[in-house]
C-alpha cells in the first residue's frame, strides 16, 4: 500500500464517516474532522474538529469574511489557528499518522495550509479526503507517486473500510 490514502466522491457519499471508522482506536494520530453545523435540519455551516480534542467554526452562513464558498463565510484565521497547528504538532510529533478531513476550496485559501500539507505529504504519513476540484495544488496530490487515490461510492464504501483498514498497521511502500 502506498504512503498516504487520499479519499475521493461526491459530498454526501461517507468520505469522512469512511476515515472515522479506519481511525477509530488508534492512538497517537493527530489531524482534523470536518463535521457540517445544522439548524433545524439546515446546514448553515462546518467545524473543524481536532483529534487531540479543539474545535473551531470553519465556515458558516452569513460569516463575514472574504474568503467564501457558496453562502458560506470562511473563518481562515481560526482555520489557522486550530486546524493547521493540529497539523504542525502531529508533523513535530512525529505522529505515525495525520488525518485531514479535508484538501478543499475552504482549506485551500489558506496559503500556510497548503505549505503545512507540503510539508506532511513529505515527512509524514497521511489519510485525507479530498473535494473533486480543479486546483494546482490539488492536481500535484494527484500526481505524486507516494498518493493512493481511492474514489468512494455508495456502492464500495463498506468494502473500502476491510481494504483499507490494512493501512491501519502497514509499512508504506513508497
Amino acid at each position: 500500500m502506498k504512503r498516504h490514502i487520499i479519499l475521493t466522491g461526491l459530498p454526501g457519499v461517507g468520505k469522512t464517516t469512511l476515515v472515522k471508522r479506519l481511525i477509530e482506536g488508534m492512538t497517537g494520530i493527530r489531524g482534523f474532522l470536518t463535521e457540517e453545523i445544522r439548524d433545524k435540519g439546515v446546514r448553515v455551516g462546518f467545524k473543524l474538529l481536532t483529534l487531540s480534542g479543539r474545535e473551531v467554526i470553519l465556515a458558516y452562513f452569513g460569516f463575514p469574511s472574504p474568503y467564501k464558498v457558496g453562502k458560506y463565510g470562511v473563518n481562515l484565521a481560526g482555520f489557522e489557528e486550530v486546524g493547521i497547528r493540529e497539523l504542525e504538532e502531529g508533523i513535530d510529533q512525529k505522529s505515525p499518522l495525520l488525518v485531514v478531513d479535508e484538501i478543499g476550496k475552504m482549506e485551500l485559501f489558506s496559503k500556510k495550509f497548503v505549505s503545512v500539507l507540503e510539508k506532511a505529504l513529505d515527512e509524514s504519513r497521511l489519510i485525507a479526503t479530498m473535494g473533486n476540484i480543479k486546483h494546482p495544488v490539488v492536481n500535484a496530490i494527484r500526481k505524486r507517486s507516494d498518493v493512493e487515490i481511492v474514489e468512494v461510492t455508495l456502492q464500495n464504501r463498506d468494502f473500502l473500510f476491510y481494504q483499507l483498514r490494512s493501512f491501519q498497521s502497514s509499512s508504506p511502500s513508497e
